[in-house]
């Protein structure tokens, strides 16, 4: 069997209410895209891919939600596939850090980080974009 994924160049991209439902649905749309471009499901790839959108949709949701403002998310396909998660909330810029011994939160970000081969943030009128990037498995 081929598992070879072929190489695209394609976009998706969705508003989304800024609720814990909104980040559910936001990984839930992320997984979906992936299966129509042929990523199969419960692969590597895919499974980091859903990580990395239910954690940043989850902190847009936790930490960039402003009333009555959505956060958009978007991935854009070419050699990478880019993942963008934007929220109106630009002076709470995410910042990865250690956290304290049997913490159960604070490590999405640090996932963010091991699971993408990069990622940042890019100030947007009005908000941020936090992004991560990784190849796509189907690029030599």
């Amino acid at each position: 069997m081929n598992t070879e994924i072929p190489t695209l160049t394609a976009e998706f991209e969705q508003l989304i209410s800024s609720t814990r439902r909104g980040a559910r649905l936001a990984r839930l749309l992320a997984q979906q895209q992936l299966l129509e471009w042929g990523v199969p499901y419960g692969c590597d790839f895919a499974d980091a891919v859903v990580s990395i959108v239910a954690e940043l949709a989850a902190n847009a949701v936790l930490h960039g939600h402003l009333p009555g403002e959505d956060f958009s998310v978007r991935l854009a396909l070419g050699d990478v596939l880019r993942i963008e998660v934007s929220d109106a909330r630009g002076e709470r810029r995410p910042v990865p850090q250690s956290p304290a011994p049997g913490a159960e939160g604070g490590l999405g970000l640090l996932l963010v980080a091991e699971l993408a081969a990069r990622w940042g943030v890019t100030e947007r009128d009005p908000g941020k974009t936090v992004w991560a990037e990784l190849p796509w498995p189907g690029t030599p």
